[in-house]
């Protein structure tokens, strides 16, 4: 499978730069450089009509939460969003330009959830953090001028990860309900071994990338079979919100993300998959360099709308 010609130019300039793979990097330089690098392929920073930061109650003390608004006075549907970075890294900072794009493409509001960190927090945390801050979400509606009728949950890499074990804990509790799930190259298998050999660029996320990261998240190796850290591996997933599920074909994800979205389908799940063959891991947090990041951002914002029942005449209009 040949590697986009965006995707051949970005890792050429990341050589003539001296780029060096973050698992090779301190935790702290490696979470600077995750940011750094999202700021930069993100393109420029759209408005939206509102943005605020808040907090919600979550199991070890607030967690902090980042509102972004289309324009609009009432409640409105809502994207619950976990972003990625392996556990390890991110925030509500580097979800911020998807966030941006998502509101003024599909609609809606975005909520994105500050969880705990790895190693410092190792799983279940994430899930825990995550799982709290939807059920406030679902329960304090006027809070956050939220439609309850209208709520799904998202996330890219480890937040894809998260928002699917975020619909187990959902469906096991009666609630809430959710109108879909959006997994951008989600992360569905822990158990070590699962991915091929050779995919070892040091400029591209590769299978050390994975390794290093889990190994943060999972403090205890045999979580990896736990289905709340691999949702591969949950034995029913009937009854779950509708997904979209996003793969790049230059990723050791790609194959897992693919399995989980054939599962869901054989269990009666309504769901759709886009694939883009020449494209890399996080290339969906680039649409400034990736035009296939834009492509897979429109498509994500146009199943939102399809099912949070959203006019698409009305996008895009008096953004702040």
């Amino acid at each position: 499978m040949t590697l986009d010609p965006q995707v051949v130019a970005w890792r050429a300039a990341r050589a003539t730069a001296g780029a060096v793979p973050l698992y090779t990097q301190t935790l702290a330089e490696a979470r600077a450089a995750d940011l750094a690098a999202i700021r930069a392929g993100g393109g420029a920073v759209e408005p939206v009509a509102e943005v605020r930061d808040s907090q919600v109650p979550g199991p070890a003390g607030p967690l902090p939460v980042r509102v972004h608004r289309p324009a609009g006075d009432g409640p409105l549907p809502t994207l619950v969003w976990f972003f990625g970075g392996g556990w390890t890294l991110g925030s509500v900072d580097t979800a911020d330009g998807i966030c941006r794009r998502l509101v003024n493409l599909a609609g809606c509001q975005t909520v994105t959830v500050g969880y705990r960190l790895a190693p410092e927090h190792p799983f279940p945390a994430a899930v825990q953090d995550c799982h709290a801050a939807l059920r406030h979400l679902a329960t304090h509606p006027d809070e956050f001028r939220i439609d309850a009728g209208r709520l799904a949950v998202g996330g890219d890499s480890a937040g894809g990860n998260l928002a699917a074990a975020v619909t187990l804990l959902a469906r096991a509790d009666g609630g809430p309900r959710l109108a879909a799930q959006v997994l951008v190259y989600p992360n569905t298998d822990q158990r070590p071994g699962r991915r091929p050999a050779g995919d070892e660029d040091p400029l591209l996320f590769n299978r050390h990338s994975v390794d290093w990261y889990r190994g943060h998240y999972l403090a205890d190796p045999a979580d990896a079979s736990h289905p709340l850290a691999s949702p591969l591996l949950a034995e029913d997933l009937s009854g779950l919100p509708p997904a979209l599920v996003v793969t790049a074909g230059h990723d050791p994800l790609r194959a897992e993300g693919e399995r989980y979205a054939e599962r869901l389908g054989g269990a009666g799940v309504p769901t759709e998959t886009a694939d883009y063959p020449g494209m890399v891991h996080g290339f969906f947090a680039m649409p400034g360099v990736f035009d296939a990041g834009r492509d897979a951002q429109d498509r994500v914002a146009a199943f939102l709308r399809a099912h949070l029942g959203l006019d698409p005449a009305s996008v895009g209009t008096d953004r702040g």
